[in-house]
């Protein structure tokens, strides 16, 4: 019955454990509980050592469980058992090892070039990291993306991690990267790349297989596991590797060969699956082979405890035979225990000497306070040293106790008090007496009330993104203060790493608010409240439905020339049934993914496959499938392997078919080019036809190139203005394909028979002349001046080209004669040229520079004058001057011009200021005076003045 005593059993025991270290929790629990009257009290040990959790901080119990906070790899690693204990006895639990997973960084030190000849073996070697935990070896082929496949001619070893090549080509040159990734904390690390060069000046000759990699001499294996055997051999050629038991036997049929990588698989291993197994790798030069032996480990079989004939027995089986020992309370038993060769352990109790003493409570006295809960149970042990043994009583106040429905005295003196209430609160007296003296010892005993949970978090379905509270309230005893924990799948949160994690309320209330909720956030959530009594928990199980995963294993067969058929495998719902699936394509034309056409039009969430409809044919295509669900669009899966569609006869013809223009009896006709996305095949070209207005007789030609996109037809018969019915089709290697809508184009029309009338010019300066004719009228709609030259006659340089009725020509020189014509071009080309008509250009302006410059500053005003430029004979006169001035050399420039010989100037004070000035002629402008600087006006000097004069400073153009 549930008050009978009992000594303690337990309900659950740790077991071997691998944390991983890169989830930032500072907090990992040991399970361990037991159910025992009177409750037990638990200790633990690490590598057969006494926990003390008082003092090292690194340890705590919460009830029996282990809790170890801010674990260190290597120090808290270990063997570990939890021991168990009450009034009737100890349990010692099976031993757990506990270990962290982790994985350092590779060294960055290069790695050497290796060098190998063609047809020749080759190892490159990995050398891994420091780490823990379940690696996973792949390598990166010259940085790409995805990893290297491997093959019969490649093995990557999953004990070593280093990269086998049974044969080198010419293609494996280049740089090979080692990825390392713990399958416990996610993390991958790549080593430094290895250089791999293939020597082709000797090739390697054949030779027979070595076999590289192989599986141990003896391997031990436990019932229900899984284990893997790896072979791998070298050799010219690549050698074939097989698998069979020595013994003659076949092998199981569940075992899984993956002949292309070398690795047999035997999973659910069972004793029968003992035995040798042998690898052969074999080409046509010659065998090997490499055997080991798969031994069965022992378990337990039997285990059985006569309490009453004292007698234990114990057996295991397992090759080779176990060895046993046997443990008292926790401790290694030595000379009490005999044991035979066989599997019996016989009790051998010994009688020691004793000696006398009075009852002595200074070394165990009664525990001066105990706080309990009310409903709950109490042990009061009241163990004095005596010799011999006292008897005991005890005494609440001035009442002696004695044995009731809920009060026992046990026979070692230990005071039980269960269903405890308050009128049980006071102060417990524990007296002894043996014939040598009578001592006590007292203790109090303090009554709360007890924790419970009034609100528990309830067991909810979320959906990612979304925001929830989790509540966890308690009514306790007043005088208590309730500690919050929470534990998501077992281990601790820790607030303060835990972005997604708050917990909020107070005194009472210790709710979880969970933010912006994620798939990983799936799981079991326990609230466990502490107070100085006891402790309670409540908890639930939170569901996170989300987009679904990546659909899996997606393959493409059945290519047309226009559809491929597709099957998948389904990702994970996240809790949340697929709808139905989408499928996206791309090509080298498309800009990213594309959703393509199916056949069913929308892909069922329960169908794994569909027919991709009105592909182009003769394109390389990529397909992708994404899942959706009532949540939202999943991650799409891995891109299929690029495909080809097969060729077909062209389905689109040209479009914008125009033409017109070209010089006097040609037809131009141009087109847009077919994308080559809708080409269909090779040897793609074009097909020209075209026949006069009014004709049936069409005239073809065949453009045998892909890209083109104009063709001129020329015949000198061919009247101006001429229409035609013109259509371009196209055809490949396949067949032929459509043709265009016909349309109309006109042939070229003729060069303008007129010049422009009415030409006449004016010289601007010494070095430029504008030139002004009467434009021309078209004779139809058909035709158009579209431009006119005006040309120099004796220079083919001097010469513009514009499309209104004025020029201007630059660049000639001063006091010169120059011939002027005007010509009419339209699409055809040039007219005549207008009779020449004579012009002179202005004589130069003068050399001489202003001189004689004189400045004078004052309050804010600059007054310059200088010297008059008088010009020579072959010069244009002076008309007046200008003065150009600037702040510093990065201001805006400002110019003012004047007929006199002097200026005055409105500046701001406080910057430097540049000036240049330039005489004015109707042959343009004069050569400047050069830069003159006008510092800032300081405060100690109101007025500056100065004069310059034409010295040999570099020059400096304001424009």
């Amino acid at each position: 019955t549930e008050n009978t005593r009992h000594g303690p059993v337990f309900t659950q025991e740790p077991s071997d454990s691998i944390f991983p270290m890169s989830t930032g929790d500072k907090q990992v629990f040991i399970n361990c509980k037991a159910k025992g009257n009177p409750s037990p009290h638990y200790r633990w040990k690490v590598d057969g050592k006494d926990i003390n959790t008082d003092s090292d901080v690194n340890y705590s119990l919460v009830e029996g469980n282990l809790l170890i906070s801010n674990p260190h790899v290597i120090n808290h690693g270990g063997v570990y058992q939890c021991i168990a204990t009450n009034t009737f006895g100890t349990v010692v639990s099976r031993e757990a090892k506990v270990q962290f997973a982790f994985l350092q960084n590779f060294s960055k030190k290069p790695r050497n070039t290796v060098s190998v000849r063609e047809g020749q073996a080759v190892v490159l070697l990995c050398g891994p990291p420091p780490h823990y935990g379940e690696i996973k070896y792949s390598w990166v082929f010259n940085g790409q993306r995805s990893f290297l496949q491997q093959d019969a001619r490649r093995f990557i070893s999953q004990k070593t991690g280093n990269l086998y090549f049974a044969k080198v080509e010419a293609s494996d040159a280049g740089n090979y990267t080692c990825a390392v990734r713990n399958m416990m904390t996610n993390a991958t690390v790549l080593s430094s790349p290895t250089p791999v060069v293939v020597r082709r000046d000797v090739v390697m000759g054949e030779y027979e297989p070595k076999i590289e990699v192989q599986f141990p001499d003896t391997i031990h294996v436990s019932k229900g596991s899984s284990v893997k055997l790896e072979c791998f051999a070298l050799g010219n050629p690549v050698p074939s590797i097989s698998w069979r038991r020595a013994d003659g036997n076949p092998l199981p049929g569940k075992i899984k060969i993956n002949h292309s990588s070398g690795v047999l698989e035997i999973p659910y291993f069972r004793p029968e699956d003992a035995g040798v197994y042998e690898c052969v790798a074999e080409n046509s030069r010659g065998r090997n082979a490499a055997r080991g032996q798969l031994a069965f480990t022992p378990g337990w079989i039997k285990s059985t405890f006569h309490f009453y004939c004292v007698r234990w027995e114990c057996k295991a089986a397992g090759k080779p035979r176990p060895s046993y020992r046997w443990l008292k309370n926790g401790q290694p038993l030595t000379t009490e225990v005999r044991c035979n060769k066989d599997t019996a352990c016989i009790l051998k109790p010994c009688l020691e000497g004793v000696s006398t003493s009075p009852p002595d409570f200074t070394r165990r006295p009664v525990k001066k306070s105990t706080v309990i809960q009310r409903g709950g149970e109490v042990v009061l042990e009241c163990r004095p040293h005596a010799s011999p043994r006292a008897t005991v009583s005890w005494w609440r106040g001035a009442e002696l106790l004695k044995d009731s429905v809920r009060r026992t005295i046990m026979s070692d003196g230990t005071l039980r008090i269960t269903n405890i209430s308050k009128s049980d609160a006071g102060r417990y007296t524990c007296v002894a007496r043996n014939q040598f003296g009578t001592s006590s010892s007292a203790g109090t005993l303090v009554v709360k009330e007890p924790t419970r949970i009034t609100v528990p978090p309830l067991s909810l379905d979320a959906t990612v993104g979304q925001s929830l509270v989790l509540p966890c309230e308690v009514s306790s005893d007043s005088t208590l203060s309730p500690v919050f924990k929470w534990y998501f799948n077992g281990k601790a949160i820790d607030f303060s790493r835990q972005e997604h994690f708050e917990m909020i309320g107070g005194g009472f209330a210790g709710d979880l608010m969970v933010r912006n909720i994620q798939l990983k956030h799936s799981g079991k959530y326990v609230c466990m409240v502490h107070t100085e009594v006891d402790t309670v928990s409540a908890a639930a199980d939170l569901i996170v439905r989300g987009p679904p995963g990546a659909p899996e294993s997606l393959v493409v067969t059945d290519i047309t020339d226009t559809t491929v058929q597709l099957s998948w495998g389904s990702g994970p719902d996240n809790h949340s049934p697929v709808t139905r699936y989408m499928v996206q394509a791309r090509t080298p034309f498309s800009i990213g993914w594309q959703t393509v056409r199916t056949v069913p039009d929308s892909v069922p969430g329960q169908m794994m496959h569909a027919t991709v409809t009105d592909l182009n044919p003769w394109v390389d295509y990529e397909f992708r499938v994404v899942a959706i669900n009532s949540v939202g669009v999943g991650e799409p899966s891995t891109p299929s392997k690029q495909i080809r569609t097969q060729a077909a006869a062209p389905k689109v013809a040209p479009v914008t078919v125009s033409g017109g223009g070209g010089a006097r009896g040609e037809l131009v006709i141009v087109w847009e080019p077919v994308p080559e996305e809708q080409q269909s095949g090779e040897d793609f070209g074009y097909v020209v036809a075209f026949r006069p207005l009014g004709s049936s007789t069409w005239i073809q030609t065949v453009l045998a190139s892909a890209d083109a996109s104009r063709y001129v037809y020329r015949n000198d018969s061919v009247a101006p203005l001429s229409q035609f019915e013109v259509t371009v089709g196209v055809y490949n290697s396949v067949g032929e394909g459509p043709f265009s809508r016909v349309v109309r184009v006109f042939s070229a029309e003729e060069e303008p028979s007129e010049a422009p009338s009415r030409v006449w010019a004016r010289a601007v300066s010494a070095s430029e002349v504008e030139v002004f004719f009467e434009p021309m009228a078209s004779k139809s709609s058909r035709e158009k001046i579209i431009a006119y030259e005006v040309r120099e006659a004796k220079s083919e340089a001097d010469r513009v080209r514009v499309v209104n009725s004025t020029a201007l020509l630059s660049g000639l020189k001063a006091s010169r004669v120059y011939l002027i014509s005007v010509r009419a071009q339209n699409s055809a080309g040039l007219g005549p040229c207008s009779p020449p008509f004579n012009i002179t250009t202005k004589k130069p302006p003068p050399s001489q520079p202003p001189g004689g410059i004189q400045w004078n500053l004052t309050n804010s005003k600059i007054f310059l004058n200088w010297e008059h430029v008088k010009a020579m004979e072959n010069e244009s006169e002076v008309t007046g001057y200008k003065v150009v001035y600037r702040q510093n050399w990065q201001g805006r420039t400002a110019v003012l011009e004047t007929n006199k010989t002097s200026i005055e100037l409105q500046i701001p004070s406080g910057e430097d200021y540049l000036i240049e000035i330039k005489a004015l002629t109707e042959g343009g402008d004069g050569t400047g005076s050069g830069p003159i600087r006008i510092p800032k006006m300081s405060s100690k000097f109101r007025s500056l003045r100065k004069t310059c004069t034409k010295t040999a400073k570099k020059r400096v153009f304001l424009s």
